[in-house]
């Protein structure tokens, strides 16, 4: 069940549950805190939801009706609870619900990568968005899946585009040099990516890092940096580095080790077969 069927069943049409689906849709975290307990009866059933949207903006809808309450609620999410029941003030008690922000690939470079690459993104649940400085390559028709197409100057890339928590960015775009300048950008942004990937040679990458260190950005960031980007496959087509990388996203998400599962669990050695 998505977080929007979770939400909206039960609620009227156009309240906040409309709002809480869209900042959802947007990429940004979300709280619906709804009363549940009011001893005088007044206040059940009110709700609030407030959102974090990629960067830094917040916001929200509805109100429990007087600015001290409000101000309990946004103090009561800075502690950043967990789901379920919380009191808020004297014998108020609240239930709060916590919908991460949906995942997001930026891809920035709409060449042949890019393709099969925000194919594989959708089906693993992120909110695809294909960057390029050349409008005829950011062609609906070549990418079905994804949510956003956006003409960029890689001069400045992320102008009009949030980073943040959320975001997982890949490189590939047709130049050495745009993959550069889009990297450092994202390296200086105030709200870096969860993740950056970028695709070149071992020479080229040894290189990138020389450059980075030069222009002073620090060592751990230019470490988190994953390149050249994806789990060593063999893979040679687009298709083949497409799922390379998105293997490194798994793996990266889902803490795995990469080994192959066959060498990890040794069923055959166990119970006496051939290793």
């Amino acid at each position: 069940m998505t977080s929007e069927s979770r939400i909206t069943r039960g609620l009227r049409p156009g309240d906040e549950a409309l709002h809480l689906a869209s900042r959802l849709e947007e990429g940004g975290d979300a709280w619906l805190v709804q009363v549940v307990d009011d001893p005088s009866g007044r206040l059940t059933g009110q709700r609030i939801v407030r959102w974090r949207e990629p960067g830094t903006a917040t916001g929200g809808v509805g109100s429990l009706g007087s600015g001290a309450l409000d101000r309990a609620v946004e103090d009561l999410l800075e502690r950043q609870p967990k789901r379920g029941l919380h009191p808020l003030v004297e014998s108020l008690q609240v239930y709060v619900e916590y919908f991460p922000a949906t995942p997001r690939l930026l891809i920035v470079g709409a060449g042949h990568i890019a393709r099969p690459l925000a194919q594989v993104g959708h089906l693993l649940g992120y909110r695809v968005e294909v960057l390029d400085d050349r409008p005829a390559f950011l062609i609906a028709s070549n990418f079905p899946h994804a949510q956003r197409l956006v003409t960029v100057d890689f001069a400045d890339p992320f102008r009009d585009i949030s980073l943040g928590a959320s975001a997982h960015l890949i490189l590939v775009t047709r130049g050495h040099k745009y993959d550069y300048e889009c990297l450092r950008r994202a390296l200086v942004d105030p709200h870096p990516p969860a993740y950056i990937g970028m695709i070149g040679s071992r020479r080229r990458v040894r290189a990138t890092y020389v450059q980075l260190e030069r222009e002073g950005i620090p060592p751990e960031a230019i470490a988190a940096i994953r390149a050249p980007i994806g789990l060593d496959l063999g893979a040679e087509t687009p298709e083949e580095i497409a799922v390379s990388i998105a293997a490194e996203l798994v793996l990266l998400a889902r803490g795995g080790t990469g080994v192959p599962l066959r060498d990890q669990e040794r069923v055959a050695e166990r119970f006496g077969g051939t290793p």
